[in-house]
């Protein structure tokens, strides 16, 4: 059987003093505790701030060396520029994020990312855009668009060099917002014919918002023709470009071969089961007719 414990009636209860002061002590013990902690963190971040600017100001970390990878028509000095990088910088106290972004601004640069590197080297590789072909926008200027159809920069001939792209006629640029594009079913049918890669020796595609798009070209079958020859222009509507380029390279051979004294000077193939073509005389033809004339 369990002794059952009664309190010691002989101890004397503590007294109210007695209590508040325990109470205090306690309370001391807590804000103290609290106040170091505060000390402790307060040191810690001053610290990691004088650590900070020690590094980012020291001249010890400078950048020694900057490569710029994929600039071939953004200038290295335009990027050094725009990324403020013309001077002596530290590269821990370079915005890696913000520079992306200044750099982002040239109208070539499509994507941009920085790095840092050993011996405080700097890389800055350069995604440009890729163009697909130049926009000629009636009474204003000439725009170059990139593979999405998006126009990025206005054409400057002596700096841009692209004399090899196929120049388009008769769009018009729409705003969206602070955005300006192109959106229209004649737009679509202009990049529609782009994708096919079948613009060979094109030398401008002219658009119309009721006959679709018209190629101005030279002789299919003959890629390396003249530098004097005159361009032949092809209707071919809003679709199926690739079948009607086809239908038009089988055309163009038969007449080189059954009909070598004429020369396609024109042809519809809007409705690809109802062409038309123009021929004329060629050079060597009216030379010949001329001497039998005489």
């Amino acid at each position: 059987m369990n002794k059952k414990i009664t309190p010691n009636r002989y101890k004397p209860e503590p007294d109210e003093a007695s209590r508040f002061q325990a109470e205090l002590g306690t309370g001391i013990n807590v804000c103290l505790k609290f106040i170091m902690v505060v000390a402790f963190f307060s040191i810690l971040g001053l610290a990691a701030i004088f650590v900070h600017d020690f590094i980012t100001q020291a001249e010890f970390f400078n950048i020694t060396q900057i490569e710029v990878i994929g600039a071939n028509h953004a200038s290295r000095e335009d990027i050094l520029g725009l990324a403020d990088l013309n001077r002596s910088r530290n590269i821990y106290e370079l915005n890696t994020s913000l520079t992306e972004k200044k750099i982002a601004t040239h109208p070539w640069v499509q994507s941009v990312s920085l790095r840092r590197e050993s011996d405080s080297k700097l890389k800055i590789t350069l995604k440009e855009q890729e163009p697909l072909a130049l926009v000629r926008i009636k009474n204003t200027a000439e725009v170059l668009i990139n593979i999405q159809g998006k126009p990025f920069k206005e054409y400057e001939p002596e700096t841009d060099r692209l004399e090899s792209l196929p120049v388009i006629t008769g769009l018009e640029l729409t705003k969206s917002g602070d955005q300006y594009g192109f959106a229209s079913i004649l737009f679509d049918s202009v990049m529609d014919f782009l994708k096919t890669g079948e613009s060979g020796p094109v030398e401008r595609i002219d658009g119309h918002k009721n006959t679709g798009v018209t190629l101005q070209t030279k002789n299919f079958t003959k890629p390396l023709s003249a530098p004097d020859q005159d361009t032949v222009p092809i209707k071919l509507g809003f679709d199926n470009f690739k079948a009607k380029l086809k239908k038009a390279k089988k055309i163009s051979e038969y007449i080189d071969k059954n009909l070598p004294e004429r020369t396609i000077c024109a042809m519809d193939l809007f409705n690809i089961e109802k062409v038309f073509i123009k021929t004329k005389l060629n050079n060597d033809a009216l030379h010949n007719n001329l001497k039998k004339g005489a």
